[in-house]
């Protein structure tokens, strides 16, 4: 891992996923886990405050980057809540079958390499009742701002993490065997080739 990825990207991921207009989405989708939570990529643990406590019985906070486990110091003594970090990548997620009540993807899936395996093992963990609650940001809908992710999109990756502006979010959910039982769509503040986001919940379909 170069210098930049663990010292610096984890400042400018911090800040930038913590801008007003993404927490104003995080308060919207984090407050809906309850149970045993598995949280994707919980980076510098900005979603702990979003976490309604009563409901939760504790927190896995899955984050391969040593860099961002740092950041999360200060988040993660004032959870109210118990956090066991879970360090290797989302496509390998080293919990039992059938652990999680929750599954809470934020702004992560458009960062993971391989998205098909990462949420074959999010099925694999959650209970068959269980929901995945999910806020990404992805494929716009319309065809100037597409053009626009797609010309940008190989240089955005190199300096955001591996950040893909252009998935189309959905799509990925479903075919992975989940079936969305509720979404929201729309631009949130900020560059449009950027801001457009999905959030919601799917069950395993």
């Amino acid at each position: 891992m170069s210098i930049y990825e663990e010292y610096f990207l984890p400042h400018f991921l911090d800040l930038a996923c913590g801008l007003k207009a993404i927490r104003k989405q995080r308060k919207r989708v984090v407050p809906q886990a309850t149970g045993r939570v598995l949280e994707i990529g919980m980076g510098s643990g900005l979603n702990i405050p979003h976490y309604d406590a009563a409901k939760v019985e504790f927190v896995w906070g899955l984050e391969p980057s040593d860099g961002m486990r740092r950041k999360a110091r200060k988040n993660l003594a004032k959870a109210p809540f118990e956090v066991k970090w879970l360090d290797l990548p989302s496509e390998e997620i080293p919990l039992d079958d059938n652990s999680a009540d929750t599954v809470l993807l934020t702004y992560t899936l458009c960062t993971i390499p391989d998205w098909r395996q990462a949420l074959d093992q999010m099925r694999r963990v959650l209970k068959p009742h269980g929901k995945l609650i999910f806020c990404e940001h992805g494929e716009a809908p319309d065809a100037g701002v597409q053009r626009w992710q797609q010309r940008v999109n190989p240089t955005w990756k190199k300096v955001a993490g591996g950040c893909n502006l252009n998935r189309p979010i959905p799509a990925l959910i479903e075919k992975s065997g989940f079936a969305i039982r509720q979404m929201e769509t729309g631009y949130i503040n900020g560059p449009k080739i950027a801001c457009f986001n999905y959030w919601g919940a799917a069950t395993i379909a």
